[in-house]
């Protein structure tokens, strides 16, 4: 079972939230808390595997209730669930390692996926015998992690971290120009990184034929 810690000052979206959690087999919630301070107590309490954490606490924004945890050597992996839109923050939980952001409001569904995901990632790495290269892409593959070496040329592998995270923690499907003003590139650059997605098999486009004129491409991650 994977110990899931949930994080959030509003005391009923956290009892919401905690009910999700319960609904995903393979996933128990070991606490709650609704600071900063409480999530850090609670984190060296009770190690989580996992945590969902808002950012907007009380007491300091949720980033660095992450700091504060590598500070002090707690290693659970942290989901972000936020209303933060902001490209500066989704940044900067990609550069703090989160493994997903999910954007609120959502469904249990939309967080059952995600943390399906991440169990698969997680298995994937579990008991991983690494003697070569070889074995570490194997193992990134299986954890549903790109090898930084399979990237075309001209696309770097922390805009495509960015792209990614963007296209995972959008609740349906996703454009270029919405992805591109998320993380602050341009539509042309982000088109690149997401047919990139897409013609990895990570990725699926769909077809929007609601307005006049060129049909709008839809992207959706698809894989773990």
């Amino acid at each position: 079972m994977i110990g899931v810690l949930v994080v959030d000052d509003d005391f009923m979206v956290s009892r919401i939230h905690r009910g999700f959690v319960e609904q995903v087999p393979g996933f128990r919630v070991v606490g709650t808390a609704h600071t900063g301070q409480e999530a850090i107590d609670a984190a060296a309490a009770l190690t989580p595997d996992l945590m969902l954490l808002d950012l907007y606490l009380p007491d300091m924004f949720g980033l660095d209730v992450v700091v504060r945890l590598r500070a002090a050597g707690h290693d659970c992996d942290v989901m972000v669930i936020t209303a933060a839109k902001e490209a500066d923050a989704v940044r900067a939980a990609v550069r703090h390692g989160v493994v997903n952001y999910l954007l609120k409001p959502f469904g249990v569904d939309d967080l059952r996926q995600r943390l399906e995901q991440y169990a698969r990632r997680r298995s994937g790495l579990d008991g991983v015998l690494v003697r070569d290269q070889a074995d570490v892409d194997r193992a990134l593959a299986r954890a549903g992690a790109a090898p930084a070496a399979g990237l075309p040329k001209g696309l770097s592998p922390e805009t495509a971290r960015l792209v990614e995270q963007a296209l995972r923690s959008a609740a349906e499907t996703l454009s270029a120009a919405e992805c591109a003003d998320r993380i602050g590139i341009s539509r042309v650059s982000a088109r690149r990184y997401l047919e990139h997605l897409r013609d990895s098999g990570r990725a699926e486009v769909r077809l929007r034929y609601a307005v006049p004129g060129r049909p709008e491409h839809r992207y959706r991650w698809v894989s773990g």
